[in-house]
């Protein structure tokens, strides 16, 4: 499978990943009349635009602003949302028949605003690009030739090969329509996207916060039961949870470290803790030196086996992390806990020193070994624990590099300038194995951060996709894991419960299979 490289993120595809920008109560009423739901975010890392947003900050309003096909409620389910119905005809083309909607400005949505925006993202080779993969014809650069406007409401989509889940996967943001008037200037288009979703932009007030509000012209199942939600950037996980203690904050994602012991007993019916699709790892370049071909293979394995999981997520995280027995996480159809090569997540010191002097044999390793973190997602007490426990394990030594915000970490991990190992994670795009394989570890794949690169997996990654159904293509992306587990490209950690909770001023608060609030649906008192 040959995946572009669109670069990308940890989840939007994404990764659960923290929040950032500035710190501080929220103004309740930035334009003077809403009583807004206030919730955390990060600063978005580029304009609001669904095939250009990945990461967890863009990704939580590109959410809410845009509608696409299909949507996901709580459980992961796929749901039609502007589309009447997608029809498969023959083995791999889908005939696509849209209901009548609008976007904000009245502006009916048409199946060429499907087709133009999936078109523009391939061309212009945008973060998410490489989820339009299966479309015949895709290249960077060229316009998708499966892509076909029957007319206003009908569309159809020819795929390469037949791909059991490709209808399961649009649902994701990626795969929403565009404005007309967006491709007049995408940039500026993405500071104030004009929106067919639940919400609308009032205002992005950069390193700050961002502001929807109800777009009226929506119609779909995720009408906003609110006046709007504030999107509140903070510079720290305890600001965070402190607003929300005193009712400055609704709603909270991410508990910070400080808090886990507590927040239950704290907040008690308000506190949530529940599994989610979200995945926590580090990474380490493969073109770093000491960590390609033979020598790095045995250097992350001693690396693994140096991390005491069961005693970190026990002490650091009081229960609100599970140690990982795969590369996806638990509430994803076809995981398993016993896959072949688990054993490498098992905590060993004496095997992992071991290995590191196998590894010193080929080339010898000196200095320290950097795991760099966005400080603004609330990572360093568990970034210093597995730095103490490679430490005490293989003898070298690891320490902890803090960036100031996950904006500023992504830039450098997308150019290849983060020196050492570097945290890492994926919080889930669509319900699927594939999702938390193929844009991570497929060669040239846009998250790929390891600049991993296996044949083997790569085979076995076209086989996942052209199976006859998803249960199928499940028992090779198992076989996908167990060629990670020999390589490493990533080193898994744990599983992520979203601990979080929200504030008496707030109700109907659930969160989703993706750790998200399901912020059109809470009201306020």
């Amino acid at each position: 499978m040959h995946i572009k490289k669109a670069v990308a993120a940890l989840g939007a595809g994404a990764l659960a990943l923290g929040l950032a920008a500035c710190g501080g109560s929220a103004d309740n009423s930035a334009d003077g009349a809403g009583n807004y739901v206030l919730t955390n975010g990060s600063e978005p890392q580029r304009p609001l635009l669904p095939a250009d947003t990945n990461e967890t900050g863009g990704g939580r309003i590109v959410d809410v602003l845009y509608a696409g096909l299909t949507y996901y409620d709580k459980d992961g389910e796929s749901h039609n949302e502007l589309a009447e119905s997608i029809d498969l005809e023959g083995e791999k083309t889908y005939r696509v028949t849209l209901k009548d909607t609008k976007w904000a400005d009245g502006t009916p949505v048409t199946a060429k605003d499907f087709v133009d925006a999936w078109n523009y993202a391939v061309e212009n080779s945008q973060m998410n690009a490489y989820f339009f993969e299966p479309i015949k014809g895709y290249e960077d650069g060229k316009p998708l030739e499966g892509l076909e406007v029957i007319d206003d409401k009908t569309f159809t989509i020819e795929l390469e090969q037949p791909e059991a889940d490709f209808p399961q996967r649009l649902g994701y943001t990626a795969f929403s329509p565009l404005h007309p008037s967006a491709f007049d200037d995408m940039e500026a288009y993405g500071e104030n996207p004009i929106s067919n979703g639940p919400y609308k932009l009032l205002e992005w007030n950069h390193n700050q916060d961002a502001i929807v509000v109800p777009n009226e012209e929506y119609q779909g199942d995720r009408k906003a039961q609110n006046d709007g939600v504030n999107f509140i950037f903070y510079a720290q996980q305890d600001a965070a949870y402190a607003d929300l203690l005193s009712g400055n904050l609704d709603v909270l994602d991410a508990v910070p470290d400080s808090a886990l012991a507590n927040f239950e007993d704290e907040l008690g019916e308000r506190a949530v803790n529940q599994p989610a699709a979200a995945f926590q790892s580090i990474t380490i370049n493969e073109n770093e030196e000491h960590f390609g071909g033979e020598e790095g293979k045995l250097r992350r394995q001693a690396i693994s086996k140096a991390i005491d999981r069961e005693q970190i997520t026990k002490t650091i995280f009081d229960g609100t992390r599970t140690p990982a027995t795969d590369f996806a996480a638990p509430v994803i159809p076809g995981h398993s806990d016993n896959l072949e090569g688990v054993d490498v997540l098992k905590y060993d010191p004496e095997e992992a020193k071991r290995l590191w002097e196998e590894a010193d044999k080929i080339n010898p390793y000196t200095g320290d070994l950097e795991i760099s973190y966005n400080s603004d997602g609330g990572h360093q007490a568990w970034v210093d624990a597995v730095a103490n426990s490679i430490r005490n394990a293989i003898g070298i030594e690891a320490v902890g590099n803090a960036y100031p915000d996950f904006k500023s970490m992504l830039d450098d991990m997308d150019n290849d300038a983060v020196k050492g190992a570097f945290r890492t994670g994926w919080s889930a795009d669509y319900p699927s194995l594939g999702n938390f394989l193929i844009p991570l570890y497929g060669t040239g794949a846009s998250s790929n951060y390891a600049r991993y690169s296996n044949p083997a997996v790569d085979a076995l990654l076209e086989e996942a996709a052209t199976a006859a159904s998803p249960e199928a293509a499940a028992e090779k992306y198992n076989e996908v894991q167990k060629v990670l587990f020999e390589d490493l490209p990533a080193i898994p950690l744990w599983y992520s419960n979203v601990a979080g909770g929200y504030s008496e001023n707030v109700e109907n608060v659930a969160f989703s299979w993706r750790s998200l609030p399901v912020l059109h649906q809470i009201t306020k008192n």
